[in-house]
């Protein structure tokens, strides 16, 4: 049950406790309080008291949670929460659903994410809402403040031992993730975010000509000193 909590909610283990601590914590607080209000009122439990508390609960209950977040480092995630909930309830939650937003990791010049888009571009249902790059001044990044595409830069400390940038991925509402040149290994954490959402685009056969080294001009060249009478695209989904 955990696991399918950490995937639905693209978190990694340690956000995942404090997510549920701050529910717990929440609700605590909700109830207190909600007690605390019907005191004043001197109202004897009945009918009445019970049908005040529910309504206080269903009121207090969303700001008591936003203000156990904060200290626990979970606002951003509630407030997107609550967003979604409230959408949910309102019925305006089907529009944004329509869309499927993605994120594009890349390490260089770009020329794949500039197809990629290019080829959205006008798409109702496809949005690119950001660019993963790790090479500072990279020609993707350029690419993508051209575009108006919010671009983020990782560090390798970060994105292999630390939260693996699942936080900014869940503020964006990233749905899929395509690797379109991205020369660094993906985490098991970030795969297992993302199960059956993360497409490698790689310019060769594979396994044969990949791993480290094989990218852009460098895999044509290994395909031709290997005597290769062929070479054709293929698209790998991370599991």
């Amino acid at each position: 049950m955990l696991k399918k909590l950490q995937q639905r909610w693209k978190v990694n283990g340690l956000n995942l406790v404090l997510i549920i601590t701050t529910f717990a914590l929440g609700g605590s607080l909700c109830g207190y309080t909600g007690r605390k209000i019907l005191m004043l009122t001197n109202l004897e439990k009945g009918v009445l008291w019970f049908i005040l508390y529910i309504v206080l609960m269903t009121l207090l209950w969303p700001l008591c949670v936003l203000v156990i977040s904060i200290p626990l480092g979970q606002f951003a995630f509630f407030k997107n929460y609550l967003i979604k909930v409230w959408g949910k309830m309102s019925g305006r939650s089907k529009k944004r659903q329509q869309k499927m937003n993605i994120a594009i990791f890349a390490s260089g010049a770009g020329s794949n994410a500039q197809q990629i888009i290019q080829q959205f571009s006008d798409s109702a249902h496809i949005h690119i809402s950001l660019i993963v790059c790790n090479k500072p001044g990279a020609g993707v990044l350029q690419i993508a403040e051209k575009a108006g595409i919010s671009s983020l830069l990782i560090e390798k400390e970060r994105f292999f031992n630390g939260d693996h940038y699942l936080p900014e991925l869940e503020k964006s509402h990233i749905d899929l993730i395509v690797l379109a040149g991205f020369l660094w290994k993906m985490p098991a954490a970030l795969i297992h975010a993302y199960p059956k959402k993360i497409l490698n685009i790689h310019p060769a056969l594979l396994p044969k000509f990949g791993g480290k080294g094989m990218y852009g001009s460098k895999v044509h060249e290994a395909v031709i000193a290997a005597g290769e009478k062929r070479k054709r695209h293929h698209h790998s989904l991370c599991r």
